[in-house]
């Protein structure tokens, strides 16, 4: 069966475009803006939506996304609420993927083959779980492609052509390439050394190859999606949300509309990108 990921792929290669991924925190400040914001995300330019999943040590996560984390878990975010997020969404968006990124703690908390039959039927179509290594497959990966899921690897700038087929093993929907080594946020990636990398991962496998780690303007986002299936923009989007929080923390009336106006700019990068030819 064919997943909401691999034909929104599909369609975006036959229209000559990369995608645009956003990543936002689930419950960050709250349930009801987040879910607003969700909502609000494909009418602004989302292709595709990654929704984090908020964990106590996310090892992998810039200061920014953190921090969405720790406001989440504040406002009384849970697993159960991240999928009760993306049953609500469905109700009026059936076509919009979401990946639903994380760590495996909550996951194994909640229960492997219970989060997996929740997921599956709240409308979630695949899973980053940054903290499971190919060698865990058997823990989460296996079983979520059994169940219909995408289970979307990481491949970093360190990735070499000898650990590559193993990264690549098993993963479906599309290829995550981190552009730079280090923390989510943390500095730009430079476009021609992506497309480089791209295609080298591109020998390796048919899948799309999606782009994140510091891309955080129209600029960049259309330099990215030049020579990449998809551009993933989180910490940006993050950081927009949180600079339009009042002094306590808490959603202001221009909190949603903060993050859709970055997106529709981004959107807007990401669809005048001209395609380098990478296949």
């Amino acid at each position: 069966m064919t997943t909401r990921i691999e034909t929104r792929f599909a369609a975006l290669k036959a229209e000559g475009r990369a995608a645009l991924v956003t990543f936002t925190m689930a419950g960050d400040p709250d349930y009801d803006t987040a879910i607003a914001i969700a909502k609000a995300l494909p009418k602004a330019g989302a292709d595709v939506l990654e929704i984090g999943m908020p964990f106590t040590d996310p090892m992998a996560d810039g200061p920014a996304i953190q921090a969405a984390g720790v406001r989440a878990l504040k406002a009384g975010q849970t697993l159960k609420k991240t999928l009760q997020m993306v049953r609500e969404f469905r109700k009026g968006d059936d076509a919009t993927p979401i990946v639903l990124m994380g760590y495996y703690n909550p996951i194994y908390i909640y229960g492997v083959d219970k989060f997996l039959t929740d997921a599956k039927s709240a409308g979630v179509d695949g899973l980053i779980v940054v903290d499971l290594p190919p060698e865990e497959d058997e823990e989460l990966c296996l079983p979520a492609l059994k169940a219909g899921l995408n289970f979307i690897r990481l491949a970093t700038p360190t990735t070499d052509d000898k650990r590559l087929p193993a990264v690549l093993n098993n993963t479906s929907g599309f290829v995550y390439y981190v552009s730079i080594t280090g923390i989510t946020g943390a500095a730009a990636p430079d476009a021609g050394k992506v497309t480089t990398a791209v295609a080298r991962i591109k020998r390796h496998t048919k899948l799309p190859v999606a782009v994140g780690f510091g891309v955080r303007n129209a600029e960049s986002a259309r330099a990215i999606a030049q020579g990449a299936d998809g551009v993933v923009v989180g910490s940006a989007l993050v950081d927009a949300l949180r600079q339009s929080l009042t002094k306590e923390g808490k959603a202001s009336s221009a909190s949603v509309t903060a993050v859709t106006d970055l997106v529709a700019q981004l959107a807007q990068g990401v669809r005048s990108a001209r395609r380098v030819a990478t296949e």
